[in-house]
């Protein structure tokens, strides 16, 4: 469960929107702000269409546990959407994260590029884990944000939700950094 990390969500955002507004590779930077900032499963997110991500709120239904799942497009998207409307994919809803033949991305597709722009050993899981660790961060660290993010994940437990986020272990390191 802990094989992917995270990736620091403010270095994230901003190499999705450079890849966004230097045209470099639009769709995947849009791929990258929508991974940290709604917390899907890569066989989630590379789903999701123009017309989903255009509306305030959408549901999707999770494919690994067939639960309804209700998001909302935060502003980090709506901004990174507005470099789309004038593309003709966007305007007609179709999928959002294709490739320039126009096939939807593959995970294994995403886990390269991932490697490839955030030069380092992420995959696809590391947008999800992003996503919780910026909860967690965002709400001062809180039991609270933890007992959301394990209900948002379909976690038994906060512990498991504090081993997947990587926290349990940056605990035990901190034991022997403050003797």
């Amino acid at each position: 469960m802990t094989g992917s990390k995270y990736i620091d969500y403010d270095r994230a955002s901003n190499i999705g929107r450079r890849l966004i507004k230097n045209e470099e590779n639009k769709n995947f930077g849009l791929l990258i702000i929508c991974g940290i900032n709604l917390g899907l499963r890569i066989s989630d997110l590379l789903q999701l269409t123009f017309e989903q991500l255009k509306r305030e709120e959408f549901i999707v239904i999770e494919r690994k546990t067939n639960k309804k799942r209700q998001l909302k497009v935060n502003e980090h998207i709506r901004d990174a959407l507005t470099f789309f409307e004038s593309d003709l994919i966007y305007q007609m809803g179709g999928s959002a994260f294709t490739s320039q033949k126009g096939t939807i991305y593959s995970p294994q597709h995403v886990n390269r590029e991932l490697k490839k722009y955030l030069r380092g050993s992420f995959s696809s899981h590391s947008l999800r884990k992003s996503f919780g660790r910026r909860v967690w961060e965002n709400d001062d660290y809180s039991d609270r944000a933890l007992i959301c993010l394990s209900q948002l994940f379909n976690h038994s437990s906060t512990q498991i939700t504090r081993i997947y986020l990587g926290i349990k272990q940056e605990e035990l390191n901190d034991i022997y950094m403050n003797l």
